[in-house]
């Protein structure tokens, strides 16, 4: 007999290599067009068919989205997920080094039992691009991309972004800018013969630069590796775009709080940008031109927006700062975008990003607008797989809610 599932709260173990059938949702597909209602059936990890009417005898299980909304799984460009538990506690966080800069990687440190794991994925969140941490150091290090399954056997990709830093960061930002132009200087003459050559270089000496970060550095001035700068100010959005054109670099911007100072600078350049859309307060004299209609002006300008949020630990409310950016002249369409295939194509996420045909099954079914806060997921989809949504509250919850046969000493 056919298993049903119908939507709810339910606990369930990973299916492994079984056909899923998604019946009757209304799609909204991440590439930016308009909702349809259709079937979508699965095979393993991958959609093999999105019609209407497929015929139920196809597939192992059953999912009945009627009424609900059906999006692809939100990505996070920009996260400390599995690598930081406690921002406080030094023993629980692994995205800093004391020994390499450019060339710093955290992809060994991605924990797949960190808490922040379900808790982000049962508000929708399927994979992520987990990053360094702060640092005053121009350069930070490399950014790899995870998905949130939970498995010990890893899906991700490794080292797939540089993230660097202009203002805010120690020192004039006018020898920073100078110096991020001349460790890339020095990175591009890179050759198969010359590394030891390169770190006896007084830049590279001084500065304490290892091969690795010299490699890492290569790759962004080759344009292997796409770098991801911090920047607020309009004057120092300009300085990047600067360098972006000497190095032909592919740069993503994130944060530009004065971006509409110099919007058709930016939508000329082609680069597209990480914004919080609920950060419209200025912390800084480099933000004193922040606009709650960022999002809006930027979109408007055809100029590719991701969100990133302030809360370090729930980075699921990029669902919020997306719906503000609506509420504010950003189109409803992007802000989906914004949120799956704006950053898959921008980071070179092969088959994420987008309910299509051939495309890896993550998926979130809705209760309602997934842009409305009090919206939540009812099934979740990783890899074709059903997700276990439980999180530590939950748990918690039960715990100690649930006092049946225990002393009475226990109940309070």
């Amino acid at each position: 007999m056919k298993k049903i599932i119908f939507l709810a709260l339910i606990s369930v173990s990973f299916i492994q290599a079984e056909s899923i059938l998604i019946t009757s949702g209304t799609i909204l597909d991440g590439s930016g067009k308009n909702p349809f209602k259709a079937d979508i059936l699965i095979d393993g990890a991958r959609i093999i068919e999105i019609s209407s009417g497929i015929n139920e005898s196809r597939a192992d299980r059953l999912i009945d989205a009627s009424d609900k909304i059906v999006t692809p799984g939100l990505i996070s460009p920009i996260s400390n997920i599995g690598v930081v538990e406690i921002n406080a506690l030094d023993v629980t966080t692994d995205d800093e080094s004391s020994i390499y800069g450019p060339g710093f990687s955290i992809f060994y440190a991605f924990n797949p039992n960190s808490t922040l794991i379900p808790w982000n994925k049962s508000n929708g969140v399927t994979s992520a691009i987990s990053t360094p941490g702060y640092s005053n150091e121009i350069f930070k290090g490399m950014g790899s991309y995870f998905l949130l399954d939970g498995k010990y056997d890893i899906t991700g990709l490794q080292d797939i972004a540089m993230y660097a830093r202009i203002g805010n960061v120690q020192g004039s930002r006018s020898e920073n800018i100078q110096l991020m132009e001349s460790m890339l200087l020095l990175a591009q003459k890179l050759n198969s013969d010359n590394i030891s050559e390169l770190l006896d270089d007084n830049l590279a000496s001084s500065f304490g630069l290892l091969e690795q970060d010299i490699i890492a550095l290569n790759k962004v001035a080759m344009r292997e590796l796409p770098i991801v700068i911090e920047v607020n100010r309009a004057a120092d959005i300009l300085q990047a775009l600067r360098l972006k054109k000497i190095f032909n670099l592919d740069m993503i911007l994130m944060s530009v709080e004065e971006a509409p100072l110099i919007i058709q600078q930016i939508k000329d350049s082609g680069v597209p940008v990480i914004i919080d859309p609920m950060d419209n307060i200025p912390n800084s004299f480099d933000e004193l031109a922040s606009d709650i209609k960022l999002g809006g002006i930027l979109d408007k300008n055809g100029i590719k927006v991701m969100f990133s949020t302030q809360r370090s630990h729930n980075y699921h409310l990029m669902r919020q700062g997306a719906g503000n950016a609506v509420a504010h002249g950003m189109s409803y369409k992007n802000a989906i975008r914004g949120m799956t295939l704006t950053v898959a194509e921008t980071f070179k996420l092969k088959d994420r990003g987008q309910i299509k045909k051939g495309n890896y099954a993550d998926i979130v079914i809705w209760t309602e607008d997934p842009l409305e806060q009090m919206s939540y997921p009812l099934s979740v989809l990783i890899n074709g797989e059903i997700q276990d949504l439980t999180t530590r509250s939950d748990r918690l919850t039960e715990r100690y809610t649930d006092t049946n046969d225990l002393p009475k000493a226990y109940i309070h």
